[in-house]
């Protein structure tokens, strides 16, 4: 899926910041050591571990409704298809970072950087298009004036990047493409990937409706057989000049959120990411497999290496096992749905994307950024990492970047910028920006209105008793509901209530409880909320990006490219000639202008160490303005059929797709 894409999926000038303390910031330690297995989960094993043949289905929420990946119709299928049949220029590693593809690519380097940048790529000769023409110039400049933002009849969803570029040429020798840009441009691997022929780019009617039933040219391991309404089938493609693809068939099954378990349960997907509470059906299903002849116990993080990947013949002996077992349960019941389950591993990552309190820093009383951090600071971010992550076997520290995740080359922590948890200090916070302690005492608000004599929630008890998933209350929760809360604090008589909007949809309840436990820690610096459940077909639409919140819970998709993709995130709001306020995706509409300044060096400057120096003192800015809280990365939980190899939990990683098969 695009950047922007899936920002609006999960998904005013700010007062003068006080100033930012030195900063030395907890790096992620060696920017070159290997990944940590919370980077990744797929069950390894090498092509010749793997049988050839066969099909796999892998669930997707819909159907693409479109197969252009730049087009505003875009989707997380449009962006997991495009990877199996479009050239990739560069792909990511498991730490995100750009790597050349061998499979397109000699060499892509900058030959020049003054006057301008230029930049020189070397195909691979073998490279060529389904139709048996050669990946050539004339596709990265049709591609480059579709996307450069110049033509409004292009439906693009981003062109940034393109728009730097002055002029596409052929290099001097064959097989060679020159990109001359008119800026210089740090994030040059992340154009052309994927990369369309000029065919699909080169007339605006084909661009934005021509991609929508498939594509007709592709140039990848696999290309597209039959789209349908509820699945997309692709096949090997017979062009292919780079390794074979192990499977015969990738099928892409389109498979609501709300109904992975029961296509798991009946066999019908091979893989598919699930949300926390059918993951810890797969969690809990696991250990029965013991015993089975040949098989060995799993891991409860299925973590790739040896538990949780078994053979053909391993799989036909448990699923033996298994069938008699069923046959005695009945039909549907919960034994039988359990037993059904334990074909499956749960495959877990930190997914590249955070979890973030935004802080509506339009108007009202978190207008006053001294407002802000004291919100900010009531939070113990340690306790929700813990409640989040603990349960999967992840690392449970809280996210301390905005701009790059744990993993990531240059990775720091900045929240020193804005403080640590320190009630009293938020407390001295408010006082100083006015709001001091009231008559009444504090009382947590639900979407309903009940709330019991501690201000929770009536209902429901998920939190109590983790039914749906939810994080369970973590230690220093029961403290705090045994005792009495401040009182509301009160400015001018007026007390000190945001509004508190979270998803209500099933793949929300994490986020629902997440809120519920925030509303609890700031009650206990005298603030309170009431918290909404919105339906998430309205949650962005009609909440954040209106604006209509004060506190909201939703994540944003990291990026292996921070200086271009988070530029619009944080980027101050500017006012527009009819007077409303321009926000880009700045959903706080918190920024300030040395921000938006040092994401304009850093895009700019072409030492990747320069750059991600600029990057990390962007971030400590956003940290002190304090109207985004990153909280964690949360879980990336794929359950996946035992005798599946080299995927599952990717993490950042580009799949490699030729690669993906069934254990021999």
């Amino acid at each position: 899926m695009s950047i922007d894409k899936r920002r609006c999926a999960v998904l005013l000038a700010a007062g003068v910041l006080l100033p930012l303390p030195v900063l030395t910031g907890c790096s992620s330690g060696d920017d070159d050591a290997p990944p940590s297995p919370a980077a990744r989960d797929i069950a390894p094993a090498s092509r010749a571990q793997t049988a050839p043949g066969g099909t796999l289905r892998w669930a997707l929420d819909a159907r693409p409704a479109t197969f252009n990946a730049f087009q505003t119709s875009a989707d997380a299928g449009t962006e997991r298809i495009a990877g199996a049949v479009l050239p990739a220029l560069h792909t990511l590693d498991a730490r995100g970072r750009p790597q050349l593809n061998g499979d397109y690519l000699e060499s892509a380097e900058v030959v020049s950087r003054e006057p301008k940048q230029v930049v020189v790529y070397k195909l691979n000769p073998k490279a060529v298009w389904s139709d048996g023409r050669p990946l050539g110039a004339e596709d990265f400049s049709a591609q480059w004036k579709a996307l450069r933002g110049t033509e409004n009849a292009y439906w693009t969803a981003r062109n940034a990047g393109y728009d730097r570029i002055a002029r596409i040429q052929p290099g001097e020798k064959a097989h060679e493409v020159k990109v001359t840009f008119a800026k210089p441009y740090t994030d040059w691997r992340s154009l052309f990937t994927p990369l369309y022929p000029k065919s699909a780019m080169s007339d605006p009617a084909v661009f934005n409706a021509g991609a929508r039933k498939g594509l007709a040219v592709t140039s990848g391991p696999f290309t597209i057989r039959e789209v349908k309404d509820t699945s997309v089938t692709l096949v090997r493609n017979p062009r292919w000049w780079g390794d074979r693809a192990r499977l015969n068939r990738l099928v892409f099954e389109a498979v609501p959120a709300g109904k992975r378990a029961a296509a798991l349960i009946d066999g019908t997907v091979d893989m598919a990411e699930v949300d926390r509470s059918t993951a810890r059906r797969v969690q809990a299903a696991a250990p029965a497999a013991k015993g089975a002849a040949g098989a060995r116990k799993l891991h409860p993080s299925g973590k790739a290496g040896a538990p949780g990947l078994e053979t053909h013949a391993q799989e036909a002996a448990v699923a033996t096992r298994d069938r008699a077992e069923g046959e005695k349960a009945p039909p549907g019941s919960r034994r039988s749905q359990t037993v059904a389950l334990r074909r499956y591993t749960l495959r877990t990552a930190l997914d590249p994307a955070y979890t973030q309190l935004a802080i509506n820093g339009a108007k009202g009383p978190l207008a006053d950024e001294r407002v802000r951090r004291a919100v900010a600071r009531a939070i113990d971010r340690d306790a929700l990492a813990k409640a989040v992550l603990k349960p999967f076997g992840l690392p449970t520290e809280p996210l301390g970047n905005h701009l790059l995740m744990a993993e990531q080359k240059g990775y720091k922590d900045h929240s020193g910028a804005l403080g640590g948890p320190d009630t009293q200090a938020a407390q001295s916070l408010l006082a100083d920006a006015g709001w001091r302690p009231g008559g009444s005492s504090a009382r947590q608000k639900s979407v309903d209105g009940k709330t019991d004599d501690r201000g929770r929630q009536a209902s429901p008890t998920a939190e109590k008793t983790g039914k749906t998933g939810d994080p369970a209350p973590a230690a220093g929760d029961a403290g705090r509901s045994g005792r009495s809360h401040p009182a509301v604090v009160q400015k001018k008589g007026r007390p000190l209530v945001l509004r508190f909007v979270v998803p209500s949809d099933s793949g929300g309840a994490s986020l629902r409880a997440v809120g519920t436990r925030i509303g609890r820690m700031l009650e206990e610096i005298g603030v309170r909320t009431e918290i909404t459940s919105v339906k998430s077909d309205s949650f962005f639409r009609d909440h954040i990006a209106t604006g209509k919140y004060d506190l909201a819970l939703y994540s944003w998709p990291a990026s292996a490219y921070p200086a271009t993709d988070s530029r619009p995130i944080y980027a101050k709001p500017q006012p527009a000639a009819d007077g409303s306020l321009v926000v880009e995706q700045n959903y706080t509409r918190v920024g300030t202008d040395q921000i938006d300044q040092l994401f304009d060096e850093a895009v700019s400057e072409l030492d990747g160490g320069a750059s991600r120096a600029l990057v990390g003192r962007a971030d400590a800015r956003i940290w002190a303005a304090a109207g985004s809280i990153p909280l964690y990365q949360p879980p990336q939980l794929v359950a996946v059929r035992k005798t599946v190899a080299n995927a599952g939990a990717f993490g950042f990683a580009t799949p490699r797709y030729q690669d993906i098969g069934f254990r021999e």
